[in-house]
């Protein structure tokens, strides 16, 4: 077998969950594994702690925050814990145009308030899903304090990366900070090995590897940004583009 080049993006790969046929049962087990996936790699309580914390302090009203392409609600959901420890008041939105990926947050958020309340622990603070994207929460008039997303840029072709990004600026009165993986050998060998626990039943190895064959390497994510964006490197193997808002 040759080796994978990831001297380039591969941007003619494409995941088998975003494929709108695929095999329901394997999303749905891809989706609710996501939790586990994105505490160990994405590293949203250290973006949590040095970036969006900050942003959250000493507001005389409740923040309002959107995780854009929320997926299976996993982040946001995790967000909204580590605020709610801190004596944070936020509104939280997750928002996501895939009706799949709606429905499974939703069910996971449901799932998670049966289990606390039949055994009587504190409720997790409400996230409301919305099936949407950028442009039907423009239309609706819909503004935020902070938006976010996690995994969503190396999905996008270089039209939809713009147009993405412009909508959550314009969406957004503070902060943006887009998550992602950061393109590398090290990255893949790693990935390929360390998600062979979770993987069975899932589409989690293929398309995680695919992924990161996708991904950009900070001085190509900062280009293909350009103006306005800072993109910096502030873990292993991770980018965050981060900008003000428009709104």
């Amino acid at each position: 077998m040759s080796p994978v080049n990831l001297s380039a993006r591969d941007e003619q790969l494409r995941e088998l969950m975003d494929d709108p046929d695929c095999d329901p049962v394997r999303l749905d087990a891809t989706l609710r594994r996501f939790h586990l996936v994105n505490r160990l790699i994405s590293g949203w309580d250290q973006v949590y702690r040095t970036r969006l914390r900050p942003a959250l302090l000493d507001r005389q009203r409740p923040a309002r925050v959107l995780d854009l392409g929320s997926g299976g609600g996993d982040v946001v959901t995790r967000l909204a814990q580590l605020a709610a420890r801190d004596g944070l008041r936020v509104e939280w939105t997750g928002a996501d145009p895939d009706p799949r990926a709606h429905e499974a947050a939703q069910n996971t958020q449901n799932t998670q308030n049966d289990r606390k309340h039949r055994t009587g622990a504190r409720q997790p603070p409400p996230v409301r899903f919305l099936c949407a994207d950028a442009g039907a929460l423009l239309e609706a008039g819909e503004s935020f304090d902070v938006v976010l997303s996690n995994h969503v840029l190396h999905h996008l072709d270089a039209p939809g990366l713009l147009d993405f990004t412009e909508s959550s600026r314009r969406l957004c009165t503070g902060t943006v900070l887009h998550s992602d993986i950061a393109r590398g050998r090290l990255a893949y060998g790693l990935y390929a090995v360390g998600i062979t626990p979770l993987a069975p039943g899932t589409f989690l190895r293929t398309d995680g590897l695919r992924s990161i064959r996708r991904s950009y390497q900070q001085e190509e994510l900062a280009t293909a940004l350009g103006d306005g964006w800072t993109v910096t490197s502030p873990a292993p193997f991770r980018l965050i583009a981060e900008a003000p808002g428009r709104g």
